[in-house]
């Protein structure tokens, strides 16, 4: 496939957009700041930074959030979560958020600080789930607003009926678009979106798109989080334990197949999970024929 016939001249540009995890380390704070510089460039509609769980990376998140608004020109959304946290405590939070200048949110119910996977109780004093939250945004002021959906069912739903009709009650407080749960298979998330849009949900449903740095490593998070991970990405992956080098090839070759296969399906949309890393990224972009465009920095250093 020639790069004019992944991005042909009149169609839409394919919208995307960047999810990075605030730094647990000196270390790992240069290594994020290092691939914001290396990212900026090709001109994400919006970056968001997440929220751990439990809101236990809140002054993480919100320096992040800060540093991207103040030496940046990225449209910056900030993760929030409502578990274990009364209405006035999320509302803070939010308002901390405001100060900052964030008028973007991604708005989720959040796992429990014991981590993903572990039972979910709503504090008695506030937002019960996400569609509760996406409400009391709406009453601080009109934000931008995305939120999750899950191609295959969130682990807690009891069926995928229940997990779309969660989605439209987001949609209908207000979330201009869903972020999708990493998947692999494109007919899942293609059956699961006629599902949403026969719901009467209209907003746009974005694919989370993994890159996969380590396949062991994504196997053990994906079963807590209610992924599968098709059989296909063993033998794309066989044999290269020790080729870190041809270990990337693959996995920027499986992203932008995915990515290509997708756009073919209608999607101009996809949303990039990271792991703070630009190369994996970087090389998936190119694949895919983007061009880079610029440099986000205002003018100091990034």
């Amino acid at each position: 496939m020639t790069r004019d016939d992944r991005h042909p001249q009149g169609k839409k540009r394919l919208g995307i957009s960047f999810e990075f995890f605030p730094p647990k380390s000196e270390e790992m704070e240069g290594q994020l700041w290092t691939t914001i510089e290396a990212l900026a460039g090709w001109n994400p509609d919006f970056v968001s930074v997440t929220y751990g769980a439990g809101g236990s990376t809140k002054a993480p998140t919100l320096t992040t959030v800060r540093r991207l608004i103040a030496d940046t020109t990225l449209p910056t959304a900030a993760h929030i979560t409502c578990v274990d946290a009364t209405r006035e405590e999320v509302r803070h939070v939010a308002e901390e958020f405001i100060a900052a200048g964030v008028r973007r949110f991604v708005a989720l119910r959040g796992d429990p600080q014991s981590g993903v996977g572990a039972a979910y109780a709503p504090h008695p004093g506030g937002f019960a789930n996400a569609a509760e939250l996406v409400a009391g945004l709406r009453d601080i002021g009109d934000f931008d607003i995305s939120v999750s959906a899950y191609p295959e069912k969130h682990p807690e739903s009891p069926d995928v009926a229940a997990d779309i009709d969660m989605l439209k009650r987001k949609a209908d407080a207000g979330a201009a678009r869903a972020l999708t749960q990493f998947f692999f298979d494109n007919d899942v998330f293609e059956r699961y979106l006629e599902r949403v849009r026969a719901a009467g949900v209209t907003i746009p449903v974005v694919p989370g798109i993994m890159l996969i740095q380590n396949l062991t490593q994504l196997k053990r998070f994906a079963s807590l989080c209610g992924a599968s991970i098709p059989t296909f990405l063993d033998e794309r992956f066989a044999g290269l334990d020790d080729q870190p080098q041809a270990r990337a090839e693959v996995a920027a070759d499986v992203a932008a197949e995915q990515i290509e296969d997708l756009v073919r399906r209608g999607i101009t949309d996809f949303h990039l999970y990271t792991m703070n890393r630009a190369p994996l990224v970087s090389a998936v972009l190119q694949r895919l024929g983007l061009e880079r465009s610029g440099d986000a920095r205002s003018g100091a250093a990034a």
